[in-house]
């Protein structure tokens, strides 16, 4: 299968529309289209392996704002010690508000665990005869090392070639912001984004590549400062068929 035509936009273009959604089913919207077997015949084991990845992320981990407010003292009497166990004053000037400002920011750098997909893509899925390649590529990604705590980031390419429904382009966006701010590892972050937007479209076949630097391996460890960690996720079409699989790695490094 080849693909002469393509739809491509940087992260930073916006592409406006408003239509009724589908409706929902765990966090995700409910299929109105049969989702596209991802498994050649020569490979049968690997369509129940995806099948079974796909069912691992329907379970949404949410926190809410009131979350938030409840735990902020406790977060931030949990930076008072680590300050002390550091060797620190917490009482001296510069330290004063240190504990609270740390926390409200931990808050935030993972704040995806109080948003839902289904508040992100609802209204945002839209019936269109459009059989194309359409990838956002560049997208800014930040998230946070679970084994060291300090930040992860780079870049994250989104292809898919859409089933006769398309996706609002800066929802690709909020998906990849959703999923990167948690505590991650690399390897989840890319095909949590994958899944995600195979279980709301049912595409052909979806391609996420993240590109991103560890500080975890710049400030400490090996101190490798310019090494970077790139990770793939190929479902559908995008596995089965190297031609379109090619195209899409040479349209993000376009």
């Amino acid at each position: 299968m080849e693909h002469s035509k393509k739809t491509m936009y940087s992260s930073g273009d916006r592409k406006d529309s408003s239509a009724d959604g589908g409706a929902v089913l765990n966090g995700h919207f409910d299929g109105m289209v049969k989702r596209p077997a991802v498994a050649s015949p020569a490979e049968p084991g690997a369509h129940r392996a995806t099948s079974s990845v796909m069912e691992s992320w329907k379970e949404e981990r949410t926190r809410s704002l009131e979350d938030n407010e409840m735990s902020l003292p406790s977060l931030a009497a949990a930076y008072t010690t680590i300050l002390r166990g550091l060797g620190e004053d917490p009482q001296r000037q510069g330290l004063l508000k240190t504990p609270w400002r740390a926390a409200t920011a931990m808050q935030f750098f993972t704040k995806g665990y109080q948003e839902k997909i289904i508040d992100v893509l609802n209204d945002a899925i839209f019936d269109e005869d459009h059989d194309e390649m359409v990838i956002v590529k560049d997208i800014d990604m930040f998230s946070m090392c679970e084994h060291h705590l300090v930040p992860i980031f780079g870049r994250v390419h989104i292809g898919y070639l859409p089933n006769k429904r398309v996706l609002g382009l800066s929802k690709l966006a909020r998906i990849v912001e959703i999923y990167s701010r948690r505590l991650q590892v690399q390897e989840r972050l890319t095909k949590q984004i994958a899944v995600a937007i195979t279980e709301a479209l049912q595409p052909t076949g979806v391609g996420v590549v993240v590109e991103a630097t560890h500080m975890c391996m710049v400030m400490r460890g090996v101190q490798k400062m310019n090494s970077k960690t790139v990770t793939s996720t190929m479902l559908g079409v995008f596995r089965e068929d190297p031609k379109t699989r090619d195209e899409f790695l040479t349209l993000i490094r376009s």
